[in-house]
């Protein structure tokens, strides 16, 4: 679907204002709850077109068909209000002031049940929530993701000490509620930071991990490890990405920031042969044991810095047909950028989450030697205001040739 938002039930387009939502002002997650899904797209499109059109026409942008509950990653902070009350919420954009939130509409329904229960039983089980300004309490924040495919559900209790009392109570209790709960987590964060996860983990219950279907792949997934958190249009965002590296199964790729390789190991039966980097060692953990889990054997992933890797395999005089990179929304680094030119691949497939890093990395990649050839712009995140994008670049020296 391109540019359209699609059919959507009329209860569920009425949710579409800021009213139905009683945090919106508040909480700051979502920045067009106000508008209509249409307008948004073309608010979108818009902002696509103006950063990235001096690199080549941009395609329509590709939008849900129901743009509700997509996160299948739900994270929770937990604290109390005023009478002593625990709550649990998010906080306000740009503070660290809690806002209570009962229900989302961006998350995920099952997953927000889940920490609307660990909420209630910590009341029962009478466990303190954590005080960032004294330092003492228990439960500092609760993160949910669940697989889309599987059902499976992962939480993860972060808490500011290694005791919890009554742990084994408390996770029976719990997972009588939510029977699909597949393992639960304690992760230690005792530290003043505004990181959410700590060093420190230890299994409550079940394996440590889920696992979820994507692009008819099985992956595994920590509480660490990155993973898209909407399934629907991460299917249409690799998809259009392996697509446009034209792979015909003689090339050798290379996944950078490969996180658990959802990219490479989809890409893996069009290829060669596929190489993985991240820095991320629970990711690239997992990305040996998805490997391993579909039966893949032309796929190795590597632990460590995507940049320096380019560089060492560029000075090994490894060739490199086709590179795929998904950076986090700060984009590549220009060492990382000269890394890449250096390797020299015929063609990259660049997948972003900002356009407007995208556009700076652009310029860098367009200056030494590449020529983007396809953008298409994909809605991850419906109701704010963030836009994924896929570009095709390929050498200038191939349309010479």
């Amino acid at each position: 679907m391109s540019g359209k938002p699609g059919a959507q039930k009329e209860g569920r387009r009425r949710e579409a204002a800021g009213p139905c939502c009683t945090v919106y002002r508040k909480c700051g997650g979502c920045q067009y709850l106000d508008l209509e899904y249409r307008q948004q797209l073309h608010i979108k499109q818009r902002q696509a077109e103006k950063l990235l059109r001096p690199f080549g026409e941009v395609e329509p942008i590709i939008g849900m068909e129901d743009p509700y509950y997509y996160r299948n990653k739900v994270h929770a902070v937990f604290g109390h209000a005023r009478g002593g009350e625990i709550v649990c919420g998010t906080y306000q954009a740009n503070t660290h002031r809690l806002v209570p939130v009962e229900r989302c509409l961006i998350e995920d329904e099952k997953c927000q049940a889940v920490i609307r229960s660990v909420r209630d039983l910590c009341r029962s089980f009478k466990i303190k929530t954590y005080d960032e300004d004294t330092g003492y309490g228990l439960l500092r924040h609760v993160l949910v993701r669940r697989g889309f495919q599987s059902g499976q559900i992962m939480v993860v209790l972060v808490l500011g000490s290694p005791v919890l009392p009554s742990k084994n109570n408390f996770v029976a209790a719990l997972r009588k509620l939510h029977p699909n709960i597949a393992t639960v987590i304690q992760n230690v964060n005792d530290k003043k930071t505004s990181m959410i996860l700590g060093e420190r983990e230890k299994v409550l219950f079940g394996p440590g991990y889920i696992e979820d279907t994507l692009c008819g792949r099985i992956f595994r997934i920590s509480s660490k490890s990155f993973y898209q958190v909407n399934p629907v249009q991460t299917e249409i965002l690799y998809r259009t990405a392996i697509e446009y590296a034209s792979l015909s199964g003689r090339e050798r790729v290379l996944d950078a920031y490969c996180g658990v390789g959802t990219i490479g190991l989809t890409a893996a039966g069009l290829a060669r042969e596929v190489i993985g980097v991240e820095q991320n060692a629970d990711a690239v953990r997992d990305a040996r044991i998805n490997a391993k889990r579909n039966g893949i054997a032309n796929a190795q992933f590597y632990e460590a810095d995507a940049g320096t890797f380019l560089t060492d395999l560029a000075s090994q005089g490894v060739q490199v047909d086709a590179v795929f990179l998904d950076p986090p929304r700060a984009g590549s680094d220009e060492a990382f950028l000269s890394s890449l030119v250096r390797l020299n691949p015929p063609r990259v497939v660049y997948v972003s989450c900002n356009p407007e890093t995208l556009a700076r990395d652009l310029r860098y990649l367009t200056a030494h030697g590449y020529r983007a050839r396809k953008i298409q712009p994909v809605d991850m995140f419906p109701w704010t205001g963030s836009v994924e994008t896929v570009v095709m670049l390929s050498h200038k020296k191939l349309a010479a040739q």
